[in-house]
């Protein structure tokens, strides 16, 4: 049986996200050590796409306090946010295939936010960029 074509739903990596016990200070290690350009606890990686690379994209890199529940349950240490094209229908399609869809969905400044959870209990961010894609932070332009 061959595989049935199906549009990408997911478009890149938006994010990656981790816990620290001590947030400040590990990410002047990875500031200080790595030379990652990082302002509170995030860095935002500036890259450029399309045709003749016109369009702007992001990727965040960030640090949570060991903690947080946002990661969804309590043993995982990270999280990975993927950029989408259209939230609204690659919801549609999760639930219609039985993912587990956090019903909450936000719209920020910098983009529409949605959370699903995979069969292990991992929690992944869905992340659809406004138009323009505005970083929420001053970016690092990667080489």
């Amino acid at each position: 049986m061959a595989a049935s074509k199906r549009k990408p739903r997911v478009t890149g990596i938006g994010g990656i996200f981790f816990k620290a016990k001590d947030p400040k200070a590990l990410a002047r290690w990875y500031r200080d050590r790595l030379g990652i350009a990082i302002e509170g606890t995030n860095a935002v990686y500036e890259w450029r796409s399309g045709k003749e690379a016109r369009r702007k994209g992001h990727t965040i890199w960030g640090l949570f306090p060991a903690n947080t529940t946002y990661f969804g349950k309590p043993g995982s240490s990270f999280m990975l946010n993927y950029r989408v094209k259209d939230l609204d229908a690659v919801l549609a399609a999760l639930r219609r295939e039985g993912v587990k869809v956090d019903p909450k969905v936000e719209d920020l400044p910098y983009g529409r936010f949605a959370w699903v959870t995979d069969p292990e209990g991992n929690r992944i961010e869905l992340w659809q960029p406004p138009k323009g894609n505005q970083a929420p932070e001053k970016s690092i332009p990667m080489e």
